[in-house]
Formats: structure tokens, sequence, C-alpha cells
């Protein structure tokens, strides 16, 4: 399915340095993006800061997207992964609160260690992003629209109902039937042999629970 006009315009307008296009697309998409973090990390504070990281890499890599894929998936997977990795950093710190006073050089290095594992964390969601935009791009026509429109952009039933001229109870239908056929894939991409993010359980679990959000 491609993306909209307006948004590919947007898109090309962004990877252009335009400020105007970027607060559209913050329009567009802060709320979903926000409920999306709050669904992780439960902690209205903490969301509204990683709100903000994942439109700050939104500018960032403005020059990489490709207008022709709906940013709704990008958004979707970015703000999945800084929630992630708000969450793997506060149990690291609390757990380091309750250990012995003094840092050691094996803490040291352990430190070392989990900044090397967020870094490689973020590297993940380029893939990810892919994953969930193959499945959904192999969805029906109408199952689709209303999957991108209730979980990418935070439709209600109601309004992707009068988007798509379905009924409510079409839109539920639609939705339960895309969502159950994108876990599924994701689940048999992430369990196949040598993936490439064979460590990655918590993320995982918190990508199908955003994907299987009621």
């Amino acid at each position: 399915m491609q993306v909209d006009y307006s948004e590919a315009e947007q898109l090309s307008a962004l990877a252009q340095g335009e400020v105007g296009a970027f607060d559209a697309l913050y329009a567009r998409y802060q709320q979903p993006v926000y409920a999306n973090i709050l669904k992780m990390v439960r902690d209205a504070a903490a969301a509204e800061d990683l709100l903000q990281e994942v439109f700050v890499a939104l500018w960032e890599r403005r020059l990489t997207l490709d207008p022709r894929r709906p940013v709704g998936g990008w958004l979707f997977v970015v703000s999945h992964n800084k929630a992630a990795s708000y969450l793997k950093k506060r149990l690291r710190e609390t757990l380091a609160l309750s250990a012995a006073p003094a840092p050691t050089n094996g803490q040291a290095d352990r430190a070392e260690q989990a900044d090397q594992a967020d870094q490689a964390e973020t590297e993940q969601f380029e893939q990810q992003w892919a994953w969930l935009e193959a499945a959904a791009e192999r969805l029906p026509a109408r199952q689709q629209r209303v999957f991108r429109l209730c979980r990418y952009e935070g439709k209600s039933a109601e309004e992707a109902a009068a988007l798509v001229g379905i009924s409510v109870a079409s839109v539920k239908d639609y939705l339960k039937q895309a969502t159950l056929s994108i876990r599924s894939e994701v689940r048999g991409r992430l369990g196949r042999p040598g993936r490439p993010f064979a460590d990655t359980g918590a993320t995982v679990g918190s990508l199908l629970l955003l994907l299987g959000g009621g």
C-alpha cells in the first residue's frame, strides 16, 4: 500500500529540512506514538520525554526515509525501541542501587557492555520495521488500511469506519484478522534459527504486545 500523496509530499519536504512538514507529521502521529510508549512504560512523564526522542530521531533520519513508505510504521517501531531501552535502563539502575556501594572495574565493564547492548538494540529497528511493513503489505487491502489507521495513526474503530466506509463491526473484525496475521508472521520470523536478534526476548515481547493491543 502506498502512502497517501499528502504524506509523501510531507516526507519529501521533511528531507529538504522544512519545519512545517515536520510539524504536520508531528500533529498527525504524536498521539498514537505517545499511546504506544505509555502502554509500555506506564509513566506519563517518561512517555512525554521518549515521545520527544522519537521525533528528534525522525528529524535526524529525515534524509534516509523513503517517501513511498508510510512513516507511521517507522514511528511505531522506533517508539517501541525507545520504550524498551528506557525500561532496560531503569531496571539496571534499580539493580545498581541495591548492589554493593562502590563501583568496581567489573561493574564498569558491565556498564560498558550494557551501553553496547543498547547501541545494538537501536540498530534493530530497521529490521523490525521491514518485518512489520512486509507483513502489512501482504494483507488484503481493507485489512491493511484498517490496521494502519488503528495501529499506526491511533484512530478509533468509529473513526476508521467513517474513513473506510464500512461498519464499526467490520473494522473490529478486519483489525482482529490483520493483527493475528501480522503477529503470526512476526513470531515466525523471530522464531527462525539464526535470526539476527536471538537474545532480545523482552524487546520481542513488547513489540508483540503493541501489535496485539486492544
